[in-house]
């Protein structure tokens, strides 16, 4: 009877296991979908400065624009509606991260509610020991800095 309700324990104990990893799997695909956002959101930034610095000059002035590494000479006219596109094509590919995202959040939502998952955070550890009225537990510390005058 003991050794049914160790492979008991034992299954319920690699049953979590799996659940918080998968748990943990989701979390991180959700924080490289906000660090991607992120970076493309730069990108779109840096687009806007560059756009914006060179719109007001001679559209046959010569620019440098780096092309797969590769840096390469052109006209201002040749060059502004190339980034204008790149810009609008990030703005495109952010906007699918974020439905991604949404999408995402969703998922982990109805993940934590089948698998009853709650977060404990600093402030609910300091909530749940406080709630223990009657109990003898925790620890009792004095002043900082020792002694008394």
């Amino acid at each position: 009877m003991a050794s049914s309700m160790a492979s008991k324990s034992a299954a319920e104990s690699a049953a979590e296991q799996l659940i918080v990893n998968k748990y943990g799997a989701m979390r991180t695909e959700l924080n490289q979908i906000y660090s991607k956002i992120t970076e493309l959101e730069m990108e779109v930034s840096e687009h806007s400065l560059v756009m914006n610095a060179i719109q007001a000059l001679d559209p046959s002035r010569r620019c440098y624009r780096m092309i797969g590494g590769v840096l390469v000479e052109r006209t201002i006219k040749e060059v502004l509606p190339a980034v204008q596109r790149n810009k609008e094509g990030l703005e495109e590919v952010i906007a699918r991260l974020n439905e991604a995202l949404e999408k995402k959040k969703i998922e982990i939502a109805e993940f934590e509610a089948k698998h009853k998952i709650r977060i404990r955070k600093s402030d609910d550890v300091l909530d749940d020991s406080s709630k223990k009225e009657g109990s003898a537990q925790g620890v009792l510390v004095g002043p900082a800095g020792g002694s008394e005058s």
